[in-house]
């Protein structure tokens, strides 16, 4: 799948719910291949919203959404979760781990959705061999966590195999929704450096969001969110009128 234009987001509206008045309006967003770059907003403003539309887990009720040059608003909900299960990691701002599963199942988990994504690895002697190389570049001793259930893992340890499960297979994107915002800021600039570095390693892009601007030495580019939202004031002036 081309890399070209990672991301292309043009005229996208999406409501929380029907009956609210406020929506998330975005007239344009790129991301080049390979690129890193941080959305930054306070809490409340839509950052995990928008990337739940670019991962195609959520819909938008209008405009396009281009990823990896496929245009998710084209796809069915079972097409758009192919999509991203081979070609996109996600680490959730609540990690989303199995809580019974072991480290190590955790991290091999997108594998089981992912043909394309096991075959870059190749056998699965070597796939579980990524994984332990992932949990320790990523700071864990595999021999120590590997069959441990992620429920018995500290929140710091939790953190870093939901990393590793968003990097194993190398895939064309990975989006961070708030992934460091409960470390201090040295654990927290160690832990997006070797991140970053594996992305960079496997030709991959990266795009996060946070609150925190002070992270904006490890990227690329910084993007305020509010620069590329449509203010509510012209949203609401031009939405379709509401009748009761």
């Amino acid at each position: 799948m081309h890399r070209e234009g990672l991301i292309s987001v043009s005229d996208v509206a999406y409501r929380w719910t029907r009956s609210g008045s406020f929506r998330l309006d975005i007239p344009a967003f790129h991301m080049a291949a390979a690129e890193r770059v941080l959305l930054v907003g306070p809490s409340g403003t839509g950052k995990s919203t928008l990337l739940a539309l670019l991962a195609g887990i959520a819909a938008p009720e209008t405009g396009h959404i281009h990823v990896l040059g496929t245009d998710l608003t084209t796809l069915t909900s079972a097409r758009r979760d192919r999509l991203r299960a081979e070609h996109m990691g996600v680490i959730f701002q609540m990690f989303n781990l199995l809580p019974y599963g072991s480290a190590i199942d955790n991290v091999l988990l997108p594998l089981s959705f992912a043909p394309e994504r096991r075959q870059r690895i190749g056998s699965p002697a070597a796939q579980v061999g990524e994984a332990r190389r992932l949990l320790h570049h990523l700071g864990l001793p595999p021999d120590a966590i590997a069959t441990r259930r992620a429920s018995d893992l500290s929140v710091g340890q939790q953190q870093r195999v939901a990393a590793a499960r968003a990097l194993i297979g190398r895939p064309a994107l990975i989006i961070a929704d708030e992934p460091t915002s409960a470390l201090d800021p040295e654990t927290r600039d160690q832990f997006l450096s070797l991140v970053l570095d594996e992305a960079r390693a496997g030709g991959g892009g990266v795009l996060m969001v946070s609150h925190d601007p002070a992270l904006a030495a490890h990227f690329d580019r910084v993007v305020p969110l509010q620069s590329i939202i449509r203010a509510q004031a012209d949203v609401t002036a031009t939405a379709p009128a509401r009748h009761p």
